[in-house]
């Protein structure tokens, strides 16, 4: 269970979203933390393997673009 308190300009917002589309606010409060949260997710574990990362684990990009048939 959670409880969370909007400001009334929010929840407005969120009343009448709901009221236009037959959906609940608890549905589209639901919705917006799981693509909030997907969207953290993935900006942590991008951060995480950036302070892994280590210069010598870098392709060139010339090598690279060579495994990948990308060559000019």
């Amino acid at each position: 269970m959670l409880a969370v308190r909007l400001d009334k300009d929010l929840e407005k917002r969120l009343e009448r979203l709901a009221a236009k589309t037959g959906r609940t606010k608890t549905f589209y409060a639901r919705e917006a933390i799981e693509a909030h949260l997907d969207d953290l997710e993935d900006f942590f574990l991008a951060e995480e393997r950036l302070r892994d990362f280590r210069s010598e684990d870098a392709i060139p990009l010339a090598d690279l673009k060579a495994e990948l048939g990308l060559d000019d």
